[in-house]
């Protein structure tokens, strides 16, 4: 079969499109033939090992796991002689998070893993740009945030692929939610349920008089140090981007004044917590909470442009890389 191959840490052109060997399925096993994926900047910093505490969880050297991505969308190609959920034709979507290997034309996943069936009415780019998305976003505003109903969040990067699933949670959650993102994106944001956009463009948010109960930093490119003072007393600061910085202020905790800062690795969550969630995503697609933003799509041959892409850091949304 054909897959995205990793063998070394650098810039997108280390990206191999590569003939390896096909998986078969054991007893417990579903077969996906892969229809779609997304590149997201966590997989353009495990590319490149950029910042380099991604090495501890993926090799100091070169990566462990070669072939890249996690978001799972695609038709039930074969089933092991003892799975029961699913069959072949079904149309289904997932991760294979936390060990990747979905930039490829077939991928094994457990049947008690992270795949459901898709609701009707999805196509598979949408269902292959969700999963990553929700599954990030969602533990981080229930989880870590504990999001009410009346609370205030400031969301940074909303128009990326975490920001804007976690715009339209923030709005379901009955929460009033506050959108920084560029001069381009300002009226897909607002159409996603933003009550107050910010244009980083021309304002710094960290600098305003409005306080918030948590700052979700989805792209991390702030820090808690800068969006302390935006806090109100108790407030959390959020962030999806690994450092040193972040790992201290989570062993001193609580400071003076409340606050606190908290990096969430959604993507080491246990199996069945991203499976209940699965669940919890088609409902909300078919419930009309939740629609998907695409940027571009790229087929798998292009998957260096697609990394390309998504680290300018000028997307909205997400980009999906088409494999079958």
């Amino acid at each position: 079969m054909k897959a995205a191959y990793v063998d070394r840490y650098g810039p997108p052109e280390v990206i191999e499109v590569r003939e390896v060997p096909a998986p078969s399925p054991g007893p417990h096993d579903v077969l996906v033939r892969q229809m779609a994926s997304s590149v997201s900047p966590a997989d353009c910093a495990f590319r490149s090992a950029d910042p380099f505490i991604v090495r501890l969880f993926d090799g100091l050297t070169k990566p462990k796991n070669p072939i890249p991505g996690g978001a799972v969308a695609g038709v039930v190609d074969a089933v092991g002689a003892a799975v029961t959920r699913f069959a072949p034709g079904d149309r289904v979507f997932g991760t294979t998070d936390p060990k990747p290997g979905a930039m490829a034309e077939l991928v094994l996943v457990p049947e008690d893993g992270a795949l459901v069936a898709m609701p009707d009415g999805l196509d598979f780019n949408q269902a292959g740009g969700l999963t990553y998305s929700f599954l990030t976003a969602m533990p981080f505003l229930r989880d870590e945030a504990k999001l009410q109903p009346g609370q205030t969040i400031l969301i940074n990067g909303a128009a990326g692929s975490i920001g804007t699933i976690a715009v339209q949670l923030a709005k379901h959650m009955g929460a009033k939610v506050t959108a920084v993102c560029s001069t381009r994106n300002i009226e897909l944001v607002r159409t996603l349920g933003a009550d107050i956009v910010i244009d980083r463009t021309k304002m710094d948010f960290t600098e305003g008089a409005a306080k918030y109960d948590t700052v979700f930093d989805a792209v991390g490119k702030s820090s808690y140090r800068a969006c302390r003072g935006i806090l109100k007393s108790g407030g959390i600061y959020l962030t999806t981007v690994p450092s040193f910085a972040i790992l201290g202020h989570m062993l001193r905790g609580k400071h003076a004044d409340g606050t606190r800062a908290k990096l969430a690795t959604t993507g080491l969550r246990p199996t069945a917590d991203k499976a209940r969630d699965m669940v919890v995503l088609r409902e909300l697609v078919e419930a009309g909470v939740l629609r998907s933003v695409i940027d571009r799509v790229y087929p798998l041959r292009e998957i260096a442009e697609a990394h390309r892409y998504v680290e300018t850091g000028t997307k909205a949304g997400d980009v999906i890389v088409t494999i079958a």
